[in-house]
């Protein structure tokens, strides 16, 4: 399977998440942001980090970015699409996901391993995941904090396009497991095809159980599948 990795100035995690795609046995390669083409590529990654410094607003700046062109392209034409941190806040830039990332509740980066639960394991990058599994990720942002109109939220529950909500250990979900005022806890969503996955937790910082744990191996496995 060939991935493509996304880089922009301030990008840290980029060589992060090719590590554990290289370790996944894709194929990836990493395209500068003033691409205009993209290589052919089953799966594209816009990785976490602090494109331009977050200068405006967190993503503004990269959803602009020349690459971001053929990135919507492929999005329309059925690639699948993993925005993960700042890849998130990306994607909501660009209109590819609905919503948008506020700061986090306490007005505070967070960087600390939370709980999230899955919520629907019926897709393409959840599907070795058990429904309502309890994964524990690491989370590290400034503009966690998911928003959306009432009725996108309701959309999104009807079409089962919240992928993970922040919960606690035991998979309670409720205001003392939610770490940055995320609208119903919601830690990830789907766009309406499922081909396009945003979340605020790093899945590709739990890929070794000597450095962290292996939670997030299976949604790479998943995209394998």
């Amino acid at each position: 399977m060939k991935s493509s990795v996304i880089v922009f100035p301030g990008s840290n995690c980029d060589r992060d998440v090719a590590v554990a795609l290289e370790k996944m046995q894709f194929k990836n390669q990493m395209v500068w942001h003033k691409e205009t083409k993209l290589p052919q590529s089953d799966l594209i990654v816009v990785p976490g980090g602090f494109s331009y410094g977050d200068y405006l607003r967190s993503g503004a700046i990269a959803g602009k970015s020349l690459i971001i062109d053929e990135v919507i392209k492929a999005a329309n034409s059925g690639c699948l699409i993993l925005g993960i941190c700042n890849g998130f806040q990306i994607l909501t830039e660009t209109g590819l996901l609905k919503g948008t990332l506020l700061r986090n509740k306490n007005l505070r980066f967070i960087n600390k391993d939370i709980h999230i639960k899955v919520l629907n394991n019926d897709t393409k990058f959840t599907n070795k995941y058990n429904n309502e599994q309890i994964l524990k990720i690491n989370i590290a942002h400034n503009e966690g904090n998911y928003f959306t109109n009432s009725n996108h939220l309701e959309e999104l529950k009807k079409e089962k396009l919240i992928a993970f909500k922040y919960c606690n250990e035991t998979g309670d979900i409720n205001d003392d497991s939610n770490p940055n005022g995320s609208l119903e806890n919601i830690a990830g969503i789907f766009n309406s095809n499922k081909n396009i996955l945003g979340m605020m937790p790093h899945p590709e910082r739990m890929v070794d159980e000597v450095l962290s744990n292996k939670d997030g191996v299976n949604l790479f496995s998943s995209l394998l599948k």
